[in-house]
Formats: C-alpha cells, sequence, structure tokens
C-alpha cells in the first residue's frame, strides 16, 4: 500500500506562508510521496515559489509537481522551478520519474496539459495559425504523456500527473463556456491506451472530484475542490487496484 498525497493550485504567496507550511508538515507525516498538481504559485514569481520550496526542503518523502498556468503568468518559470528543485521536489514538464516505496517501484509521468475542449465543443486543428498553435501544444503535451507512460510500463505502480483536466467528468461545476480552456480529452488518449492506475489534475476549481478514463480512476484534486490542503490516496501495491480506500469529498 502506497499513501499519496495530493493537491493542486496551492497558489501559494507569502500570505499564505505559514498554512503552506504547515499542511506540508503534517501530510508528510501521513504519506509516502507528494504530488502536486500545478499552480504552486499565484502569479508566477519566484518568491513565491520560495514559500513551496521552504516547505518542501527537508522533508522526508518524495515531492513530484508539474507546473500550472498561474506559474507561466510571469513567464519566470525556469527560475521557479529551479527553486523549487533545489528544495528537493521533482519537477516534471512532459517527463516521468520513478521512485521506490516499500519494494515497490512508482512511475510517475508529468505534464501540464493544456486546453482544447470535450466532445461537443473542441477547438479544432484549423485556420489561423495562432489556433493552430494552440491545437499543437496540446498535441505535445499528450504525446509527452505517452512517451512516459510506455517509459514506466514495468512500474509496480502508474501515475499520470497533469494541471489541466482529460476529461469533462471532473470539469463539471464550472460554467460550460469555458469547459474548453479547462483542459481537452485529446490528453485521455494515451492513457486510455497505454493504462495508469491513477491520473491526478488541478486547474477546476469549481470542478468535481472524481470521473474516470475507462477503468482509470480520475480525480481532481485542486484544493477548491476536495475541500483540503491535501487529499490522500491508498493504493494497492498490484498494478490496476487504484481505487482502494477514495471517499469523495462532503458535497
Amino acid at each position: 500500500m502506497i499513501r499519496i498525497a495530493a493537491a493542486g493550485d496551492l497558489h501559494a504567496s507569502e500570505a499564505t506562508r505559514e498554512r503552506v507550511e504547515h499542511a506540508f508538515d503534517t501530510v508528510a507525516a501521513e504519506s509516502d510521496v507528494i504530488l502536486l498538481a500545478g499552480d504552486l504559485t499565484t502569479t508566477g514569481e519566484p518568491e513565491q515559489a520560495q514559500v513551496v520550496a521552504d516547505a518542501c526542503r527537508g522533508l522526508d518523502v518524495p515531492v513530484f509537481a508539474v507546473l500550472g498556468n498561474h506559474d507561466f503568468h510571469a513567464g519566470r518559470t525556469d527560475e521557479l522551478a529551479a527553486l523549487v528543485e533545489d528544495a528537493g521536489v521533482h519537477v516534471l514538464d512532459r517527463s516521468w520519474r520513478t521512485c521506490e516505496i516499500d519494494d515497490l517501484v512508482l512511475g510517475v509521468v508529468g505534464a501540464k496539459g493544456f486546453v482544447g475542449g470535450f466532445p461537443g465543443s473542441v477547438l479544432p486543428d484549423f485556420g489561423e495559425a495562432l489556433l493552430r498553435e494552440v491545437y499543437a501544444e496540446t498535441t505535445h503535451e499528450a504525446d509527452a504523456i505517452a512517451r512516459g507512460l510506455q517509459e514506466i510500463v514495468h512500474c509496480d505502480l502508474r501515475i499520470v500527473l497533469l494541471h489541466y483536466a482529460p476529461i469533462q467528468a471532473t470539469v463539471e461545476g464550472e460554467p460550460e463556456g469555458i469547459h474548453v480552456m479547462l483542459g481537452s480529452d485529446r490528453l485521455a488518449t494515451p492513457i486510455a491506451e497505454y493504462g495508469a492506475d491513477l491520473v491526478l489534475h488541478g486547474h477546476a476549481h469549481a470542478g468535481s472530484f472524481q470521473g474516470c478514463i475507462g477503468k482509470i480512476p480520475v480525480y481532481n484534486v485542486a484544493v477548491h475542490v476536495t475541500g483540503r490542503d491535501f487529499w490522500v490516496f491508498e493504493l494497492e501495491g498490484t498494478r490496476g487496484r487504484s481505487e482502494a480506500h477514495v471517499d469523495g469529498p462532503a458535497a
């Protein structure tokens, strides 16, 4: 059994330092690994990332993270990533990494994901060059997920960590008119093809907690959705048994 603490959309800043540090200290004692589903910062400034870095420094459990749209806002993602990596956080950007926990090998594929929408309202690969660039960006993210899942195929447990949503079910609750900006079902295609035990994302603050890609569970772990600083999942140590001990937040 691996205990996975997950959270998205921390939106850390100096104003939230005390809460962030307390949250990490508390959950580190209750989990085997921590996963951060993007939007570590409020507006992407390095001093905001420093709050997360300080909270993670010295933790006894591995921490994996992807960046979110808020982290890109100031155009300083290289600095953000360097700060938190210096504190021991593994920042995944269209990449993957493994770690061993209690004789089990956990593989994590991480990508920001991107926009594009869901059946009934999707951005096309057609028209102006700028629009096609948006489509291509999501393609690159989906391709990276596919490559990562192929690389970790032999891991005992496989997790996909995103910021944007790969399914519509977990953005339900948000205004339908902005669903196209909350994720893309094209991100789900490689997950369905290559398989995973758990998919986590954030971004949709007013979305829903749980959905699935086939039989693969998908959870929106934005703190606004879970109502907690972290949600702890307990995964069995056999691939394909990722639904154990997962209770949804109160309605």
